[in-house]
């Protein structure tokens, strides 16, 4: 008697995969998918996307067809897929002849259920024709976001998949993205013709991610206190600069951690080797810019690190993004400094086309509210995509209990004095000279500064120089982004992001207003007891580490023999699950996450074998 639909998609589910149940969204979609209809899907990065084509594709005749952006990620996918016992292949530049003669062979005798296509490939001479002598199930388009002028990550080339709908009008189309906006949305609709399909959008909090940022002060010792924090644990750290990332890099190295630069200016092929040799665990740390990240399958990476301000807060959510895939507690830590915001408006600003430049510089103002306000970073982050956080009794909050900002709240201090000071200093200096000038130069004159620019205009002379002393410079700049802040300073972007003094600061000056201020946090270390409490709200849950150790170590060996990514084998939370359960037989890990019917034949034995020392 055959299976009910939706019991049957259970069974495939957990035999192919191992898993029991869906996440979020990812029943309804597979369902339409299964029904042959269109859709569009918005899922965080780590909400499962892959799973949304992989799991119809079985379940469906003939091939699904799925474009993706990079090789590196169609290699992975495969290799994943092929772990499980799922008939895959990819087609691109990196396989020998003799390879792809083989991938032909097996496409045409149908025994491939799923093919990886970049979109370049996918729109040679002839491929389109060939395709159409196979039997597409549907085409799943990755990235969707790439399609759109508007996304962060355009890729011209998106442009050219409508050919398939022209060509295929009757095969389904499931376009899938982590992250896109309403405008971004309407332009996949568009150029994929989805004008009947079905939208899901998912939430976009990431539950088991931890969000924190504190001002660059030290930034090496800074990284070193997070990697430390996460011994032998996969992390990534942001620079705006491919010369940053080479120096931020060799300084890693120097401290005896293992680490890489990754950035345009290297050739593919070390690219490739660089992002090989990190997915495989035999570099620790990969230090890069923003050309990092999209072809990363790697569900373990623990932290990411943005040593520079990020671009805007589509980018940071998606580069955040890249830690905690496999549900696990990671966290995310932005050091924060005002120049990096100084240098992208001049970058902005520097751009010809007007609308560009708005826009750009709006997504700067939101994302420069989100790194220097005291509310929950998640609501904040949520807030922005539109979303309002809810607990998990469904309930609206204002507090997520694991941002640094809920974890440890600063004090407000009384800064009347220090407000007085900065404030007068800022109208002296524009009165003295004409025309105002930026925090940095303010706080030269505070700190009674012997640079050559405070002679020169004669700040020197001014009744506020040196009337900073009693505190660092650190402080001073901190301070004054707090004004700004407060609205009694206002940064004038279009004016070569001098400060001046709101008339709000105007009155506050005069009626000696008392100011109360954050204090500035000076460590971006967390104590090991906030630390515990931030991984339980984050949903991390008890298991024997012995074990856990024990199992990463035989997988390590199985991964290398294999010659796949050791996540490959088993997931961490898979290995937490096993090392939580402690099974005595090879049934028993039938429950557990991540072990489907090949994975349980394959290594059940020598799972019990580890648990049996």
């Amino acid at each position: 008697m055959a299976l009910p639909a939706f019991d049957q998609t259970l069974t495939t589910l957990k035999d192919s995969f191992g898993f029991s149940t869906f996440r979020p969204l990812q029943r309804e979609i597979v369902e339409e998918v299964l029904d042959g209809r269109d859709v569009l899907a918005l899922l965080p990065t780590g909400g499962g996307k892959s799973l949304c084509y992989q799991l119809p594709a079985l379940m469906l005749p003939g091939l699904t067809l799925v474009i993706s952006p990079l090789i590196a990620l169609m290699k992975d996918q495969v290799d994943g897929l092929l772990e499980n016992g799922i008939k895959a292949a990819y087609l691109n530049s990196g396989l020998t002849e003799e390879e792809s003669k083989d991938t032909w062979r097996e496409l045409y005798r149908g025994n491939i259920k799923i093919l990886y296509l970049s979109p370049e490939r996918l729109l040679v001479e002839g491929m389109l024709d060939i395709l159409e002598q196979l039997k597409l199930s549907f085409v799943a388009v990755d990235e969707a976001h790439c399609i759109s002028s508007w996304g962060h990550d355009f890729r011209p080339e998106y442009r050219a998949l409508k050919a398939v709908r022209a060509r295929f009008p009757k095969v389904p189309i499931l376009a899938l993205t982590a992250s896109a906006t309403e405008r971004v949305r309407t332009d996949i609709v568009d150029m994929l013709e989805l004008t009947q399909a079905k939208h899901f959008v998912a939430s976009f909090n990431r539950p088991n991610l931890s969000y924190r940022i504190v001002p660059r002060l030290s930034p090496i010792k800074q990284i070193l206190e997070i990697i430390g924090s996460h011994k032998e644990e996969s992390g990534i750290i942001y620079c705006l600069s491919r010369a940053r990332t080479e120096a931020v890099a060799l300084d890693l190295v120097s401290k005896g951690i293992s680490a890489e630069a990754y950035h345009a200016g290297l050739t593919s092929n070390e690219r490739n080797k660089r992002q090989e040799r990190f997915v495989r665990d035999e570099t620790q740390v990969m230090v890069a810019t923003i050309a990092f990240g999209m072809g990363i399958d790697k569900p373990d990476v623990r932290f990411v690190i943005h040593h520079d301000l990020p671009k805007n807060i589509e980018s940071y959510y998606q580069e955040t993004g890249r830690a905690g895939r496999d549900g696990l507690p990671s966290e995310c830590v932005m050091l924060y400094s005002s120049s990096d915001a100084a240098k992208l408006r001049t970058f902005i600003d520097q751009l010809t086309d007007e609308n560009e430049r708005d826009v750009s510089s709006r997504q700067l103002s939101r994302l420069l509210q989100f790194a220097e306000g005291s509310e929950c970073r998640r609501v904040s982050l949520l807030g922005y995509f539109g979303e309002t956080y809810k607990d998990e009794g469904g309930n609206p909050t204002r507090t997520c209990g694991a941002c640094d900002n809920c974890l440890t709240p600063r004090e407000e201090i009384d800064a009347t004095e220090l407000a007085q000071k900065m404030l007068s200093c800022v109208l002296r200096a524009q009165k003295h000279s004409g025309f105002s000038f930026g925090l940095n130069h303010i706080v030269d004159i505070l700190m009674g500064s012997s640079v050559e620019k405070i002679k020169k205009l004669g700040h020197d002379q001014l009744s506020t120089y040196g009337a900073g002393k009693g505190h660092t410079r650190a402080e001073w700049l901190y301070y004054g982004r707090e004004l700004v802040t407060k609205g009694l300073l206002r940064i004038n972007y279009e004016h070569f992001n001098v400060v001046e003094v709101t008339l709000q600061g105007l009155d506050t000056l005069k009626d000696r207003t008392i100011v109360r201020l954050r204090a500035p946090l000076v460590s971006s270390a967390l104590s090991n007891e906030k630390r515990k409490e931030q991984r339980q709200k984050l949903g991390a849950f008890e298991y024997d580490e012995d074990i856990f150790n024990k199992l990463r170590l035989w997988r390590v060996g199985v991964a290398k023999e294999k010659g796949l990514p050791a996540y490959m084998i088993f997931s961490d939370a898979t290995l937490q699950a096993i090392a939580a359960k402690k099974p005595n037989r090879v049934n028993d890990l039938k429950g557990v996450s991540g072990i489907g019917e090949k994975k349980l034949a394959l290594y059940g034995e020598a799972i019990l074998e580890v648990l049996g020392e």
